[in-house]
């Protein structure tokens, strides 16, 4: 159990994550991206090569996609709890909560959602694409498992060198269904790789229930194939996440090869959209009856919890008038980051 101060920096940073993606529905608008369904082809790409899209002038600042981890904040904050800045996370196509929670910069996070060149990935990455390599974050990514062998790079180059760095590899339950977790769960257990594999099963693959996609409920098991150990933990409370992350991550570093984290949780809202709503509403009420922040509070005095509270708004506050006031790219750049 974490002592009063940890459990204090944990609530943080939920709070980081939550009202991060709470700010987001202040500047979005999917309806130019929507609305190109219609169109012929050739005037969805007259619509990308003017911009369009990204007018966000006249249709909201953050245009495109955005997958939000709203309900799933104690899974990457239990875990990266554990890391160190030169411990390295790949994470998924709902990869802002993994980013913040690694130790990213909200106005850094919030800038590239804006396309400002003060963005983290200085604005042509945008919400799948948020990169930190300073802070051991080697980006989302926006197709589904692809982050996964990924994760196991860094933890490579760690045991190469004789060092003790851990990699964590996020991904959701339709990610666990890839072939490419099972490659390279084979190759972390046969080369005793420090890799953690995270599995934030939140019950659907964008909208497709897990129950119609996998025989099993539970998926962990399937760590016992590769002679690994598997844990089930509660992805709700950040405390029993962070009891079993500790664990894994304590193997890791001492060598003793990958562990597989299947956290049952849920998202709060739609699959994609700022705070679109949940295609499930009385199945999401239930489970919002277990929000990961509150059951934390729960926890806390009150007086503590309204400091914290007062200090992420005031961090968020900073972190929009940053983005706000960043500006877009350099036409002339836009073939720096090409490759």
């Amino acid at each position: 159990m974490p002592d009063q101060s940890e459990m204090l920096r944990l609530l943080t940073t939920m709070l980081r994550i939550r009202g991060f993606e709470h700010r987001l529905g202040k500047y979005y608008n999917y309806s130019a991206y929507a609305n190109l369904g219609g169109r012929r082809e050739s005037d969805r790409t007259a619509a990308l090569l003017t911009s369009t899209l990204y007018d966000f002038a006249s249709s909201g600042m953050i245009g495109g996609a955005v997958h939000l981890y709203v309900g799933q904040e104690a899974v990457a904050t239990g875990v990266c709890a554990h890391l160190r800045d030169d411990d390295y996370v790949t994470g998924s196509h709902r990869g802002h909560g993994h980013f913040i929670a690694k130790g990213g910069s909200l106005r850094g996070a919030l800038a590239e959602l804006m396309g400002r060149s003060g963005g983290c990935s200085h604005g042509y990455g945008g919400s799948m694409h948020l990169f930190d390599p300073a802070k051991g974050f080697l980006g989302g990514n926006g197709i589904i498992g692809a982050q996964i062998p990924l994760a196991l790079g860094p933890a490579f180059a760690a045991k190469y060198r004789g060092e003790d760095g851990v990699s964590v590899a996020f991904f959701g339950d339709g990610g666990a269904n890839q072939g490419t977790l099972y490659e390279a769960m084979n190759i972390a257990a046969l080369w005793k790789l420090p890799v953690l594999f995270v599995c934030e099963n939140n019950l659907y693959a964008a909208t497709t229930p897990q129950r119609i996609s996998s025989p099993l409920p539970d998926l962990a098991p399937r760590a016992e194939g590769f002679g690994m150990p598997g844990a089930i933990v509660d992805g709700q409370d950040v405390l029993a996440v962070y009891e079993v992350a500790g664990e894994a991550v304590r193997r890791a570093r001492s060598g003793d090869g990958p562990t597989f984290i299947e956290a049952k949780t849920y998202r709060f809202h739609g699959h994609c959209g700022a705070e679109s709503d949940h295609a499930f509403p009385d199945e999401c009420a239930e489970w919002r009856q277990r929000d990961p922040i509150e059951l934390l509070k729960a926890k806390l005095e009150p007086a503590d919890v309204a400091r914290v509270e007062a200090q992420v708004g005031e961090e968020l506050d900073e972190a929009e008038a940053f983005a706000v006031s960043s500006p877009l790219p350099e036409a002339n750049e836009v073939e720096r980051f090409a490759f």
